[in-house]
């Protein structure tokens, strides 16, 4: 770049002798390495035939009122459609992902098959060595083909319009209570009455119970 300056500034500069002065100053700018993403091979998006075989994973974002992002996981069963956890964060790692599924698993068992997109959390050391140490499949979509994680977009679009889309989020705390909760009746419109808002339930049932289609 300061070879080109100097050149478009009349001053006639082998780029041979700038090249040292960048070495010398430490000027070089280092070249970022594309991050490794384990390999994934194009899967048939089958129904098992029984729960706990494969798990569907993603990550849903919405914001609080003061802006902060929240960071929510959803899993779900592809077998019986079930959403097993809901779970919203400020941030989830790596590690802090694998806690969560040690707690899951904890109360439901290990699925032989988890299917997830290429995200940094899905791929990073601490979730490689959990499915490896738990003898559990994961297994990576194609990047840029969330078509081939069908039944957990399916409920991601429903979780947006049912919940999030509906729920005005004051706070982390707020947001978890809505999400627990399930209501789905409420809308942004009430932000002037909180508390009726996490009073308030739907006759229509519990967006997490229902079977997606």
């Amino acid at each position: 770049m300061i070879y080109l300056k100097l050149r478009q500034a009349g001053r006639r500069v082998n780029h041979k002798r700038v090249e040292p002065l960048y070495v010398q100053e430490k000027l070089q700018v280092r070249r970022r390495r594309r991050k490794k993403i384990p390999t994934s091979e194009r899967q048939p998006l089958e129904r098992p035939s029984e729960a706990n075989v494969v798990w569907s994973m993603d990550f849903v974002f919405d914001r609080v009122a003061g802006g902060r992002a929240i960071k929510t996981l959803a899993v779900v069963d592809d077998a019986t459609h079930e959403a097993i956890a809901v779970v919203p964060e400020h941030n989830i790692s790596s590690r802090q992902l694998v806690r969560m599924l040690e707690d899951i698993c904890t109360r439901r068992g290990y699925p032989k098959i988890v299917r997830t997109d290429n995200g940094k959390e899905f791929c990073g050391r601490a979730m490689l060595t959990w499915v490896h140490e738990n003898h559990v499949l994961l297994r990576l979509i194609e990047p840029g083909k969330p078509n081939q994680n069908g039944y957990i977009e399916s409920f991601n679009g429903r979780l947006r319009d049912e919940c999030l889309n509906e729920h005005w989020f004051t706070s982390l705390a707020h947001a978890r209570a809505v999400i627990e909760a399930g209501d789905v009746n409420t809308t942004r419109n009430a932000r002037s009455d909180l508390s009726a808002d996490l009073r308030h339930r739907s006759t229509q049932g519990n967006w997490q119970r229902r079977r997606l289609h």
